[in-house]
């Protein structure tokens, strides 16, 4: 059976010059990098080189890069560091954040915990394609608004959000801004200066390093609280014994990141258009997101009628790996925040699939899923009370 992964934004598989990479620093350099002999001060060498070629992908400076344990602690630390810097606020609102309501549970949850402290969220709403108005963000901003969080690009539908002109209302009201570029890492040129990015989150494992690694660009004067305390690693920011062999592996994907960006978005860009092409093709399939203004490795489909899980289950079969784009519990339907927000009903948004391109996808494979799609859709249909046809 063929074995076919379409499920790039969930995760990516290690790449073979990281894996070179990290292997001897499980065995070979093993010393603390805070340690001054000999064996601490090489493994100092190659934590400052990761540190400089994550910061030369971002056009930031080496000192600004925090490393992590994955996106969500980043989010975390950017979020809830910025809270508690500004906890003193005071104002008839108290202090407060501005985010979108399509953004990572990673961000969302985060702001729902602190809400629960006291602090004031606005969720800016967004369009059907899922874009935020820039009307709507200068409007909610007040004299206590000490932060605004918008992802780079949403990482169910794919959409890329206005994020230089987040950046510079951001700017011209002197508020920090964070981005979590988890998905826009390595497939989006980023230049944190140009658009006016104060803090960013990144993930190794979503660009071809390996899981439980991340990092934090925090741009030079930005004040954040600790949120993790210990023995002050990280600028006190994230205290924990460093991971080498991640943040070797990080460094190394930020550097094949920005060395194979263009081809490899070029590449990946014209496979996921043919594949949008095709699956259009199926009557009453919509495609969901924007349709310009959204990663290269992104599709997002709605086929009426039929459940995106069974549409997964069926491809599962036939050795292609997909995700849909709702929740679902064992008692009832829950569709997924990000459809809801861009105005799908819970049926329209229980039957959703996400298919997302990497680097080793094929022609071939695309043509095979071009295939084998209409048939499942077809069939699925078949026995679909909500297919009147």
């Amino acid at each position: 059976m063929k074995k076919i992964f379409m499920d790039y934004a969930s995760t990516t598989k290690v790449d073979k010059e990281v894996i070179d990479a990290i292997l001897p620093f499980f065995s070979e350099y093993f010393g603390n990098p805070l340690s001054l002999h000999l064996f601490g001060r090489i493994v100092h060498e190659a934590l400052d080189q990761s540190r400089k070629k994550i910061a030369d992908l971002l056009n930031a400076k080496e000192d600004e890069i925090i490393f992590t344990a994955g996106g969500t602690e980043s989010d975390n630390i950017a979020i809830k560091g910025a809270a508690y810097q500004n906890k003193n606020k005071r104002g008839s609102k108290g202090p407060h954040i501005i985010t979108s309501a399509i953004e990572h549970p990673a961000v969302l949850e985060t702001c729902k915990h602190l809400e629960k402290q006291g602090f004031k969220v606005k969720y800016l709403p967004v369009d059907k394609f899922g874009i935020i108005k820039i009307d709507d963000l200068q409007e909610s901003i007040s004299k206590n608004t000490f932060l605004i969080t918008i992802m780079f690009a949403n990482n169910e539908i794919g959409t890329i959000e206005p994020i230089k002109e987040i950046g510079k209302v951001a700017k011209e009201n002197n508020i920090p801004f964070h981005t979590d570029a988890v998905q826009a890492i390595g497939k989006v040129p980023i230049n944190v200066n140009k658009l006016n990015i104060d803090m960013l989150s990144i993930s190794s494992h979503k660009i071809y390093g390996p899981k439980g690694i991340g990092a934090l660009y925090i741009r030079k004067g930005v004040k954040l609280q600790p949120i993790v305390h210990g023995g002050g690693h990280e600028k006190g920011l994230r205290s924990s014994t460093h991971n080498m062999p991640g943040i070797v592996g990080l460094g190394k994907a930020c550097e094949l990141a920005k060395k194979r960006m263009e081809k490899d978005t070029k590449y990946i860009k014209n496979l996921r258009d043919k594949l949008i092409k095709n699956t259009l093709q199926v009557e009453e399939t919509y495609l969901n997101g924007h349709p310009e203004k959204r990663l290269v490795n992104n599709a997002h489909f709605r086929f009426t009628a039929v459940e995106g899980e069974s549409i997964l289950l069926g491809l599962d079969e036939k050795g292609i790996a997909t995700s849909t784009g709702s929740a679902c519990s064992s008692m009832k339907l829950k569709a997924s925040h990000v459809l809801t927000a861009i105005g799908l009903s819970p049926v329209e948004s229980n039957s959703v699939i996400r298919l997302t391109l990497g680097r080793d996808n094929t022609e071939e494979e695309i043509l095979y899923v071009s295939r084998v799609l209409p048939e499942i859709v077809e069939k699925l249909r078949q026995i679909s009370p909500l297919w009147g046809k």
